[in-house]
């Protein structure tokens, strides 16, 4: 009973949901071509979660507080994923009669490891899946490998998205995954979750995002559409229950280093690279490019090995400048900590000497600048805007002679129409470039040789 009133209540709240408006013809207007990539690459359009020309924009009203709880769950997710801690957040797939094809049971009772969350500061981008091929928002994640969207029937929930669910029986290409396929075993890797195996052999995975999200579905292949590329036996998960904040996407990309992330499983065709432009709030879009690149743009850094988890992207920061001068810290604290580069995250996260050295330093300064309360877990707060502030030049150094020279709005962030703060806090177990130090610039992931690259001015 209770969950037939689930399964109704669910029905009556899809029914009911106000369909997100299309983009406008002002945004569409502003979607640019960007000269500066390499032809022979595939391009997507990338979109800041809270731009109103999002295709699956955040509530125009969501507080800045609520983006910083929900980041500062992304890092506990993170932290707990490098500990390998395990997670005690059960979900379920339970027996729905079917005459389809489409699997219709599994286990009663997944339990779920740790993940990374997602949703508030994700990018998002189109993906085109099936035959025909329809569009659906995706989130893009380079904390996360397996790529999974929500499927009809949504056997026991979907959170509400932009445009229909994909629906696999309209497919003709679409195929589950058997519980024997090697793909089904390479789930522990990408999940941190084993694959499940449900009553008529069809492999189940599990996604846990550290905010308590989930997806659990069907491990599937069917055709995926990107720009003008299409590749046949794609394998990505079928969410039949999925739960938390990923905003209105209807499910999510993954980007890193595991062979059922979509770079990977693009590699063969177009190569182990990919690179973006992570675009402001304020401005129209940026881009994501997977393939060849034009390599001569970028000042690089190595990707550094880790132990604590292969899939992330691992790198060496060995030095911070404000308006010219080093902060004062010892250059051992800088790797105090390993370093992510981490495209989900907003806050910077450093080492805790680290970034009391570039507190005081900012806040030196800026000494003629208001000073306003600390807000939420940012304690280096001014009043006014970050755009009409006098904001100190910083440098960010890195391992290998790469440099991101950050503007005011890559030091600063707005956390309402009153006040701004230093856009970086204290980390516990491991340092985190987030993205609103990336914002505009073009970063490349080049996993073939090793080496993450950055460009200024690559969102124009």
């Amino acid at each position: 009973m209770a969950l037939l009133l689930r399964l109704v209540a669910l029905s009556l709240l899809l029914a009911v949901a106000t369909p997100i408006r299309d983009i406008t013809d002002a945004c569409e207007s502003q979607v640019k071509d960007f000269p500066h990539l390499n032809s022979s690459g595939l391009h997507l359009t990338l979109h800041h979660p809270r731009s109103p020309c999002s295709p699956a924009p955040l509530p125009s009203d969501l507080p800045f507080s609520a983006v910083l709880t929900h980041d500062d769950a992304r890092i506990a997710s993170l932290a707990a994923r490098l500990a390998k801690t395990p997670s005690s957040r059960p979900t379920a797939l339970l027996d729905e009669s079917s005459s389809s094809s489409f699997p219709d049971e599994s286990l009663a009772s997944v339990p779920l490891g740790p993940g990374t969350s997602v949703g508030v500061g994700n990018y998002v981008t189109r993906m085109g899946l099936g035959t025909p091929a329809k569009s659906y928002v995706m989130v893009v994640d380079t904390g996360s490998s397996l790529t999974w969207l929500q499927c009809s029937p949504c056997v026991v929930s979907c959170h509400r998205q932009s445009g229909p669910v994909f629906n696999p029986k309209a497919s003709s290409s679409y195929a589950s995954v058997s519980c024997s396929a090697p793909q089904c075993s390479d789930l522990t890797s990408a999940t941190l979750n084993p694959g499940a195996c449900s009553n008529s052999n069809v492999c189940v995975y599990q996604a846990s995002y550290g905010d308590s999200s989930f997806s659990v579905g069907y491990l599937s292949k069917d055709t995926v559409s990107l720009g003008s590329t299409s590749m046949p036996n794609f394998y990505y998960g079928c969410g039949q229950d999925n739960e938390g904040l990923f905003g209105r996407s209807a499910g999510l990309i993954g980007l890193a280093r595991n062979k059922l992330s979509l770079l990977y499983q693009l590699a063969p065709t177009l190569g182990y690279s990919f690179s973006y432009c992570l675009p402001t709030a304020s401005s129209s879009s940026g881009y994501l490019s997977i393939g060849s690149y034009n390599s001569g743009k970028y000042a690089y850094t190595p990707m550094v090995s880790s132990s604590l988890d292969d899939s992330l992207y691992f790198i060496k920061l060995t030095g911070i400048t404000v308006a010219g001068k080093a902060i004062s810290v010892s250059s051992s604290a800088y790797t105090s900590l390993p370093t992510i580069i981490d495209s989900g995250t907003v806050i910077t996260r450093l080492p805790t000497a680290v970034y009391s050295a570039l507190s005081k330093a900012v806040a030196a300064a800026m000494k003629g600048t208001p000073t306003a309360p600390a807000f939420s877990i940012l304690d280096t707060c001014f009043q006014g805007q970050a755009a009409r502030l006098r904001a100190p030049a910083v440098n960010m150094a890195f391992a290998g002679g790469a440099v991101l020279k950050l503007a005011a709005r890559n030091l600063l962030v707005d956390v309402d129409s009153a006040t701004t703060c230093l856009a970086f806090a204290p980390a516990q177990s491991a340092a985190i470039i987030g993205n609103t130090q990336q914002q505009t610039f073009s970063v490349v992931y080049d996993v073939k040789s090793n080496r993450i690259g950055f460009a200024a001015g690559g969102c124009s």
